[in-house]
């Protein structure tokens, strides 16, 4: 097969169903009988069509080109100034708003951190994380107690938060879910940005976070999932699926992902979740007795915490 042929093939599938000549022509903005054309290979691609059905249709150039494995990612804005936190957040519920008119949505996530969908409420809790990516991204550092919240960001939080309602939701967290933002609490008091009174409030709000978390598992019919997983070092990935497609996000910064929505890979990597739920233990369903050794070795932490705000000599490990 030609290139062409090859990249028309490739748009066929993306299609699925109805007029490959038609969707060269609305991708292009040119006329049905020129799209005829090139479908037919009576006239060949330019170059800079070629880069415009690939961007359209979400095609690596370099798999067209050379019959790669690569693939063509998006990746999510670049955080540098303050400003910019406000154009991720509306950029990512974008891209969750392509989901809202569709049925069976669901969302996985390898929980390496506490999920992000936790810490975009109106909490202390959730603050002290837009401070933390903000002071992680920026490198420009401030007292928490002098950080603002950036213009017009609730607005789009408001929308990613309401796709996540939505969603039939399933999370994978281990034993080290919840450690970096309780070791993130401390190196800020520790470093004189953080007050005790805000670091003992933070540390309450995580206990008050798990016991939210715990409540959900108990959901009879609930869409709400959590597993236990004790073998694998989690990363952050999520995969929003639906009937009609699937995205996976991919982190890469503190904040930052790449974003594909390929067929073959994201159906790979929705397979890997399954097969990471499979080795996971549910505590919606494992009974009360597993649910509290969790939850109650997190709060656990918790409690370590707190003291160390105390005497962080005494409690150094």
């Amino acid at each position: 097969m030609s290139q062409q042929d090859v990249l028309l093939s490739v748009i066929r599938k993306k299609i699925k169903s109805g007029s490959l000549i038609e969707a060269v022509a609305v991708a292009l903005g040119i006329s049905y009988d020129a799209a005829h054309r090139r479908v037919s290979s009576k006239s060949k691609f330019s170059i800079e069509e070629a880069v415009v059905l690939c961007r359209h249709y979400k095609i690596s150039i370099d798999a067209i080109l050379t019959g790669s494995n690569t693939l063509v990612v998006e990746k999510t804005k670049e955080i540098e100034i303050p400003e910019d936190m406000t154009q991720y957040f509306r950029q990512s519920a974008d891209y969750l708003h392509r989901y809202e008119n569709q049925e069976n949505i669901s969302l996985f996530y390898a929980a390496k951190d506490i999920p992000l969908f936790y810490m975009i409420g109106g909490t202390l809790l959730s603050k002290f994380k837009l401070y933390v990516w903000m002071e992680l991204l920026t490198g420009v550092q401030k007292p928490f107690e002098s950080f603002s919240m950036p213009e017009n960001l609730q607005q789009h939080i408001s929308r990613i938060k309401t796709a996540y309602d939505r969603a039939d939701v399933h999370e994978i967290w281990n034993d080290t879910t919840i450690n970096s933002t309780l070791q993130q609490i401390f190196y800020f008091f520790e470093s004189g940005l953080l007050s005790k009174t805000n670091a003992e409030l933070l540390y309450e709000d995580m206990r008050g976070l798990l016991s939210k978390v715990e409540a959900k598992c108990d959901e009879t019919a609930g869409k709400f999932h959590l597993y236990f997983n004790e073998l694998l070092i989690l990363n952050n990935n999520v995969i929003v699926s639906s009937i009609e497609n699937k995205t996976m996000f991919i982190p890469y910064t503190a904040l930052g992902y790449f974003i594909t929505e390929d067929e073959v890979t994201c159906q790979k990597a929705f397979d890997y979740f399954l097969r990471q739920i499979k080795s996971s233990k549910s505590l919606n369903l494992s009974g009360t007795r597993d649910r509290k050794i969790f939850f109650n070795k997190a709060g656990r932490k918790i409690d370590f915490y707190i003291k160390r705000l105390n005497d962080p000599e005494e409690l150094m490990f």
